[in-house]
């Protein structure tokens, strides 16, 4: 009976790491925990992952940036293809995981890790960018990549499946933006596959999609500032006319001191004086019959408000423009020429009366240029 307990025994000995390995591998990852803060969700198919680079056409003499390497699943089929890989990582954990995965082999002298907010870097001269974007900084990071000089080849980005789909958005579909106009303005962008949460590591909240963005070569020859300023203005108020953007006080406030900031650099003089009493009330039933015209307004898109404009103008009061002189008259006739200019040109232009999620860059562009030719800007 002793050397059948004694079997027993063994036999329970020899089961138990099996019995405590979970445990273990729990440990283990807690040791480890992925930041969500910053974005952190590791891609874990390597299948999607090889999609992915395949996508970015890699040339042997390519440099890479990649952002957010996370643990290397992308970075270490890159260095397959490419010259060098440039990886921007925020979290000093994942940087080392990275350096591991390339310790000791001939990638390690070609993997230059940079540990710092990829916005805020300056970045070396590359030739494509391949990201698994913390969506945090989705906007941020296109606009960053579209003003690079010289610019990359082109960028194979993942990005939360509705931003992705705003992207690539036209004229007429219920997603297009100011987003989708400003970034169409500078790049080719195109779709080119969806993931799902579950590949993820975490998973995320929401599907994923990756795009091909392909900066224009040469690059439009506009200023971005301008360009940018407009679209702020016609897209605040998406279903509403062109025209119903041009209403507010704010915006015809920095457009005043937009065109007073052009008449000054032209030596042309301006008319300070107010209008009279009589004029000024023709203008102000004007106006509130430019207002009847836009009843049938249905919102506001949730990324666009008129707090928006105050954003990129500052509030108007203390610019120097006057506001109200001592006989109660509040409009001046620089004013009133500016106001002038706006309604010339949107009636000219025949897109008063158009809504700017309908526009395409032609349209903006058109617009742009006639009140470029006024001595209106945006910037």
């Amino acid at each position: 009976m002793g050397k059948i307990t004694a079997t027993k025994r063994i036999g329970a000995k020899r089961s138990s790491p099996y019995e405590t390995a979970p445990p273990a591998k729990r440990q283990k990852n807690n040791i480890f925990k992925f930041n969500k803060d910053i974005g952190q969700h590791i891609l874990k198919n390597p299948g999607i992952a090889q999609a992915i680079v395949d996508k970015a056409d890699l040339k042997q003499s390519d440099v890479v940036l990649e952002v957010g390497p996370g643990s290397g699943n992308l970075t270490v089929r890159i260095l397959e293809k490419a010259k060098r890989v440039i990886a921007v990582e925020m979290d000093p954990r994942m940087a080392a995981e990275v350096t591991k995965r390339v310790q000791g082999k001939p990638e390690e002298k070609r993997l230059n890790l940079m540990l710092g907010d990829v916005i805020k870097t300056d970045l070396p001269y590359f030739d494509v960018c391949i990201s698994n974007t913390p969506y945090q900084i989705s906007s941020p990071l296109v606009f960053k990549l579209l003003a690079t000089n010289p610019a990359p080849r082109t960028c194979i980005l993942m990005f939360q499946r509705e931003f992705a789909m705003r992207l690539v958005a036209r004229p007429g579909d219920s997603l297009y933006c100011r987003l989708s106009a400003n970034a169409q303005m500078w790049a080719k962008i195109t779709h080119i596959m969806k993931v799902g949460k579950n590949n993820f590591n975490p998973p995320p909240a929401v599907e994923s999609s990756v795009i091909r963005l392909e900066p224009k070569n040469p690059r439009p020859q506009i200023s971005y500032d301008e360009w940018d300023g407009l679209l702020r203005i016609v897209f605040v108020r998406r279903n509403r006319t062109i025209q119903a953007g041009f209403k507010s006080k704010a915006v015809m406030a920095l457009i005043e001191k937009n065109y007073r900031t052009w008449c000054a650099q032209n030596s042309i003089p301006l008319d300070e004086t107010m209008l009279d009493v009589a004029d000024e009330a023709n203008l102000q039933t004007e106006d509130r019959e430019m207002n009847d015209e836009d009843e049938e307004w249905q919102g506001i898109m949730e990324d666009e408000s008129p707090e928006d404009i105050q954003e990129i103008m500052g509030r108007p009061d203390n610019d120097g423009i006057p506001d109200k002189n001592p006989t109660g008259r509040t409009r001046s006739r620089v004013r009133q020429l500016v106001e002038d200019k706006v309604r010339k040109v949107l009636r000219e232009t025949q897109l008063a009366d158009r809504r700017a999620g309908k526009c395409d860059e032609t349209d903006f562009l058109k617009l742009l240029w006639a009140f470029n030719k006024e001595g209106i800007h945006f910037s």
